[in-house]
C-alpha cells in the first residue's frame, strides 16, 4: 500500500467554544492509501490536544508506519503497533474503507453488521457562550429535536445558561456537556435544575481525576462518560461512577475498537452514546455504523463546518444519513 497523508483544514460557520476554549477551525488529518490495483481508502482524525495530540506529531506518527504499510500490514496488526488515538483511527478507518473498496462489500457487511445502516437523529451542538447569545441560538435552532449545551463555567452562571436555552427552545430535548468543567459543588447546585427543565443526561460534569467522587454522590440524572471513557480498557473503571458512556472513535482510535467497546459496555448495562470531534463527513461515516441503536447520537460537526468534504454526508428530518461509497464504506 502506498500512504498519503496531509493536514486538512476547515472553517468553521462560528466560533466553537467549550470549558477549555474557542476556535475557528477544524485541523483534521487525511490519510489516504492505494493499493497496486488501483483501489482507494481513506480515513481522517482530528488530534485533540486535551490527549497530548497535535496535528503533526499525528502526521508523525502514521508516517512511521510507511514502510509496515507497504508491506501489506492489516487491521488486526495496527491495533497492536498503535495505541487508541487520532494516528490509528484515520489508519483503520482507511483500512476499513480500502478493504471494502477491494471486495466491492460496504463496511456494515465487512464489520458483521446485521444490516445496512439508517439515518439517525443527532444532537445539535450550542457552544459555550454569555446567556442571551445561547438563547438566541436556541431561537434558531428551537426546530431540531435534540439540542446539546456546552457548559462549563461558574454554577450560577450555567443556571443562567440552562435557562436562556429552555426559553430559546421549550419543547426541545436539551443534554448538557461540562467537558469537565465542574465542581462538585456546581454539580450539586446545577442538578436539580437540569432536572427541573427537562435535561435528559449530563456528560462529563467533572474532571478525569476527581470523578470518583460520582460512586458516592446521587446522580439525579444520566452522567455520561467522555473524557473517562478511550477503549475497553478503560470500561472497568467508570462502573458504579457513569451510567452511560459516550464513544468517539479518535479517542477509541478506530472502528475497530469502537465496535467492540460498544459490545463491551452494553454487555456491562452502559447506556451508549456515539460522539465526534469537530471534524468532517469523512470522520462521521465510520461513526454512524458505531451510531445505530444507541441511546444518544452527536454527530452534528458537519453542521458546525463553513465548508465540508466534496461529497458530505446529508442531514435532513431522518437525521445524518450513511455516507456515499464515493466518501467512504
Amino acid at each position: 500500500m502506498k500512504l498519503e497523508v496531509e493536514e486538512t483544514v476547515f472553517a468553521l460557520a462560528d466560533a466553537f467554544t467549550i470549558s477549555r476554549g474557542s476556535r475557528t477551525q477544524a485541523r483534521t488529518v487525511t490519510v489516504t492509501l492505494h493499493d497496486e490495483a488501483g483501489h482507494r481508502g481513506q480515513g481522517e482524525c482530528v488530534p485533540y490536544m486535551r490527549y497530548g495530540e497535535t496535528v503533526e506529531s499525528v502526521m508523525a506518527t502514521i508516517k512511521s508506519l510507511r514502510d509496515r504499510l507497504a508491506a501489506g500490514m492489516t487491521r488486526e496488526e495496527l491495533q497492536t503497533v498503535l495505541q487508541a488515538g487520532a494516528a490509528r483511527n484515520a489508519l483503520d478507518c482507511a483500512l476499513w474503507d480500502l478493504e471494502a473498496k477491494r471486495a466491492g462489500t460496504p463496511v456494515w457487511a465487512l464489520a458483521g453488521l446485521s444490516s445496512p445502516p439508517e439515518p439517525v437523529v443527532s444532537a445539535y451542538t450550542l457552544s459555550l457562550d454569555a446567556p442571551s447569545a445561547m438563547h438566541d441560538k436556541a431561537v434558531r435552532h428551537a426546530h431540531r429535536p435534540l439540542l446539546k449545551l456546552k457548559l462549563g463555567g461558574e454554577g450560577d452562571e450555567d443556571i443562567a445558561r440552562l435557562r436562556a436555552v429552555r426559553a430559546g427552545a421549550p419543547d426541545a430535548r436539551i443534554i448538557i456537556d461540562a467537558n469537565e468543567g465542574w465542581r462538585l459543588e456546581d454539580y450539586r447546585l446545577l442538578a436539580p435544575v437540569m432536572v427541573a427543565l427537562g435535561v435528559e443526561m449530563v456528560e462529563q460534569p467533572l474532571p478525569v481525576d476527581q470523578d470518583a467522587a460520582l460512586e458516592t454522590l446521587t446522580r439525579d440524572l444520566p452522567v455520561c462518560a467522555d473524557e473517562s471513557c478511550h477503549d475497553r480498557s478503560t470500561l472497568e473503571t467508570l462502573r458504579g461512577r457513569y451510567d452511560m458512556i459516550n464513544i468517539k472513535l479518535d479517542k477509541t482510535g478506530g472502528l475497530t475498537e469502537a465496535l467492540a467497546l460498544k459490545r463491551a459496555a452494553e454487555a456491562l448495562g452502559f447506556r451508549v452514546m456515539v460522539g465526534c470531534m469537530v471534524g468532517s463527513s469523512l470522520s462521521m461515516a465510520p461513526a454512524l455504523l458505531v451510531a445505530q441503536g444507541v441511546d444518544v447520537v452527536d454527530l452534528d460537526a458537519p453542521l458546525l463546518l463553513a465548508e465540508d468534504r466534496a461529497l458530505p454526508m446529508q442531514f435532513d428530518d431522518a437525521g445524518i444519513h450513511p455516507a456515499s461509497p464515493a466518501l467512504w464504506g
